[in-house]
């Protein structure tokens, strides 16, 4: 039993108990939007009479349709929302009795409903009913009274009046208005919760924003006037909103909508970057729901998967199996099982911070570093967090209350489209054994004792399991499930451990010590091979190491062709510690820096200060080399959580790109500044995704003088678009008009001039970006490129293929931007041809039937030997 207390204020409103029952903290309350207090703080009463009551006097400003809840309003402006019940809209109307009509003034005490209280407790999930100070009322809880029976009447909540009430947006913004019409998914129309939830969608967005319905306005942040509009499922109703965020209001409105829409009978949209899960019952993970066969493969067989991290290995069989925590179901009371489950959360905390902090210059420590960073944020998640502590406030064990949270959500998470998200499921079972070793005390994930040469076998590996284990007794690694864009495959590739994922069950059926030939470079793994293949792979082993020493050492000089012609290597990056596994690599600069790492798997865009301070870090790994930052790519393959798009039934054709940075003047005008922060700047140049025409590579130069002028900048660094579009290649004589350099992104402008999706299981294989086709259209870029002196380069995947070098070359390109590790190949093919060679090779190659007569003319013209992937 406990009163929360702080000194009376002047204007302060007294609230009486509406319910006789218990009181009850608000986080107790199982339903998402109200424990994490979405809509407002407040408390929860548990009933034990069926009569709802006036908490104060004032104006019944709103009756819900279902009559399951009501919204009182005072004299001073504050908004009192009562709530009985969760889940009760469902039940539309039935076993509720108005006893005062919308727009009634009532007194403290006044009977505004009766309420079934057998009925409600047989089909509803809780009769804990939310009393809610709404978030937009502009007054605070001083006082509340908790854990203790309250009769009719009694003391419930004091109030005062903010100090500094917000403004009103609207008086600081321009007339004018976004317009744009939608369609409520939500299958009960805007009740409390959707309320919240388009509410909450507006946060930190400077917008006045107004939902028009059958004549009626209502605010969109005020979650009151959300629902006195009484909105029902597939109405259209209009939106409005104006001032600079305005677009991006729409969008988040829109986004929130179409989200229910999708999922209709959700009774709330699925926004959030962890999708709700409370009252979720755990369910199977699809990843990873991997079983072991009968019958173990047998020797000479090969199993096939899917390429993570690339190389050859030889060694013997090793299982890695994730601890089994035994969790208890019932808990030992809510304040013991909180205070365990707090400390536990704090010990994790504590070591993620530390490795996200850095514990070496090893690429794979900066790696494990910054996937500690995006576990942190997932282990403060409100809606994980939530749904634990409404399990443990019924009478659940901590362990018991986070494995449901995390189970559900992952469970969620493994059914979305995006292979990206799904893979984020790994994630989220490795913070839940991390905080379940915390809860009994076992510390983190032990590391195992690996025999030499271990090909480590698992269903999936955790982050956390990966990072203990020694990397020289590891000499590859197969799972059964995974992606090969997990956070596992990010490792293990910052590592250089070769790693194949997705190999089935059969791979759990391999015995411990039998002998492996893991090749990830074709996506196999050999079973028990005939002593002449294992003998001939351990040569091959051999011979690579004793070249890549060599080209190492020789790529550590500037690259040029057998003629002394300059051509500049650099490599594509997205963290500090890319930057540096490249320069050890021979990179002679960053051709492009991924931004998008700073910005997903986040609820908020980064500020200014820690975008500067990412860029800088990478800056320094670079050792005053050149830096190319590529503004957000965002959109499209890459959605971004709190950046909400409107749905798009092809993304790859919509708002993405320079398109969505266009659309968010904020957040480029935000980005923009942070590069321009970073010292010394001349090593900066500034680089624009998915342009397709000159408007809006002038209209970012008209940002950037703006923001040089507002920083005292004389000359900002050179700005470079992306070639990905036909459209861009087509254009690219106009383009160099408002451009400094040129920068062809083969991914995509393969996939769109083949038009073949690059992730279509079928197709993908055909997607080759050494198709006469894609070579035409760089040419004529280079060409247009030559006639204004601008530089040309390639930072799409083609960059990174030895084989394709001297081709690019003798189309006029001047830079390969590739992956890390294939700079030496690189720069020691380009190093034994001449110009010459390389033009007589691209014009053979434009002649040429299709892709596949192109890479034989290239083998044959550099010799059989000459590799590569696509």
């Amino acid at each position: 039993m406990s009163d929360v207390t702080t000194a009376p204020e002047a204007g302060t409103i007294v609230l009486a108990a509406p319910l006789a029952g218990w009181s009850t903290p608000l986080d107790e309350v199982p339903d998402a939007v109200f424990a994490s207090r979405m809509m407002g703080d407040g408390i929860a009463v548990d009933p034990t009479a069926g009569t709802l009551h006036a908490p104060c006097d004032g104006e019944l400003v709103l009756v819900a349709p279902s009559r399951h809840a009501v919204t009182l309003r005072t004299a001073g402006g504050c908004q009192i929302l009562m709530h009985v019940g969760i889940d009760t809209v469902n039940l539309k109307g039935e076993g509720f009795t108005l006893a005062a009509a919308q727009g009634a003034r009532v007194r403290t005490g006044d009977v505004l409903l009766t309420f079934d209280l057998d009925l409600l407790a047989r089909r509803t999930p809780s009769l804990l009913t939310p009393v809610i100070v709404t978030a937009d009322s502009g007054f605070r809880i001083v006082r509340r009274v908790e854990g203790r029976e309250l009769r009719v009447g009694d003391p419930l909540m004091d109030l005062a009046p903010e100090r500094a009430a917000a403004a009103s947006v609207a008086g600081a913004l321009p007339a004018e208005a976004t317009v744009q019409r939608a369609t409520i998914g939500f299958e009960h129309g805007i009740h409390a919760r959707p309320a919240a939830l388009l509410a909450a969608s507006l946060k930190s967005l400077a917008a006045d924003v107004r939902l028009a319905l059958r004549g009626r306005e209502a605010n969109a942040r005020s979650t009151v006037a959300l629902m006195a509009l009484e909105a029902r499922h597939g109405d259209e109703i209009e939106i409005r909103a104006s001032g600079p965020d305005a677009a991006l209001a729409v969008s988040a409105l829109i986004a929130v909508l179409g989200a229910a829409a999708a999922a209709p009978g959700s009774g709330a949209a699925r926004g959030s970057r962890i999708p709700s899960v409370a009252g979720t019952a755990p369910a199977a993970i699809a990843v990873a729901s991997v079983s072991i066969g009968d019958a173990a493969p047998a020797p000479g067989d090969e199993l096939t998967g899917v390429i993570a991290s690339r190389g050859l290995a030889v060694g013997r069989a090793f299982h890695l199996r994730r601890p089994e925590i035994a969790v208890a179901e019932g808990g030992a009371g809510a304040a013991h099982e909180t205070q365990a489950f707090d400390r536990a959360r704090a010990s994790v905390r504590a070591r993620l911070e530390r490795r996200a902090a850095g514990s070496g210059e090893a690429a794979a420590a900066r790696a494990a570093g910054e996937i500690a960073a995006a576990h942190l944020e997932l282990l403060e998640d409100p809606e994980l967090l939530a749904a634990a502590r409404v399990s443990i406030a019924q009478g659940k064990s901590a362990g018991f209350g986070w494995r449901e949270a995390v189970r559900a959500a992952a469970a969620q998470l493994s059914t979305l489209t995006d292979p990206r998200l799904r893979e984020r499921v790994d994630d989220l079972l490795d913070l839940e054994t991390q905080v379940l070793l915390a809860l009994t005390g076992a510390g983190p994930v032990a590391a195992a004792e690996l025999p030499a040469d271990a090909i480590v076998i698992a269903r999936e590996l955790l982050p956390s399991q990966l990072v203990s284990l020694d990397a020289a007794r590891v000499a590859g690694l197969a799972t059964a499930a995974g992606g090969a864009t997990s956070h596992v495959s990010i490792i293990a590739a910052a590592m250089e451990i070769p790693a194949l994922v997705a190999l089935g069950p059969a791979v759990l059926s391999l015995r411990d010590g039998t002998e492996l030939v893991l090749d990830a470079e074709r996506g196999a793994l050999e079973v028990a091979p005939p002593r002449p293949r294992a003998e001939a792979a351990r040569a091959t082993l051999r011979a690579r190491r004793e070249r890549l020493a060599a080209e190492r050492a020789a790529a550590q000089r500037e690259c040029r062709t057998a003629d002394g012609t300059r051509i500049e290597v650099f490599a594509n990056v997205g963290s500090a510690a890319e930057a540096e596994a490249a320069v050890r690599n021979g990179a002679e600069g960053c051709g492009l820096l991924r931004t998008e790492f700073l910005f997903l798997e986040r609820n908020s865009p980064p500020d200014e200060l820690e975008q500067t301070a990412a860029y800088q870090k990478i800056a320094d790994s670079l050792g005053g080399r050149p830096l190319t930052i590529r503004t957000l790519d965002a959109g499209g393959d890459k959605p971004i959580a709190y950046l909400p798009q409107p749905p798009e039934e092809n993304p790859a054709l919509g708002l993405r790109g320079v398109r969505t940075s266009l659309a968010n003047p904020p957040l480029l005008r935000t980005q923009l500044r942070a590069i321009l922060g970073v010292r010394p700047l001349e090593q900066c140049r500034f680089l624009l995704p998915m342009i397709t025409e000159a408007g809006e590579v002038t209209s970012v130069r008209g940002l950037l003088a703006e923001i040089c002028a507002e920083l005292a900048l004389e000359r900002p660094p050179a700005l470079g678009v992306m070639i990905e579009t036909p459209a861009s290649a087509v254009l690219a004589d106009r383009l160099v008009e408002v451009a400094d350099f040129l920068s062809i992104g083969t991914n995509d402008l393969t996939q769109y001039t083949l038009a073949m999706d690059r992730g279509h299981p079928e197709l993908a294989p055909r997607l080759d970006a050494l198709h006469p086709a894609v070579l035409k259209l760089i040419e004529t870029a280079a060409r247009a490129a030559a006639t204004r002196g601008r530089m040309v380069a390639v930072c799409g995947g083609l960059a990174s293929e030895p084989l394709a070098a001297p081709i690019l070359v003798g189309l006029g390109v001047h830079e390969l931007s590739a992956v890390g590790a294939v700079i030496p190949q690189l720069k020691t093919a380009l190093s034994r041809v001449t110009v010459a060679d390389c033009r007589a090779l691209a014009q053979a190659a434009l002649a040429a039937a299709d892709a596949a007569a192109v890479r034989a003319l290239a083998r044959r013209a550099l010799g059989e030997g000459a590799g590569g992937t696509r």
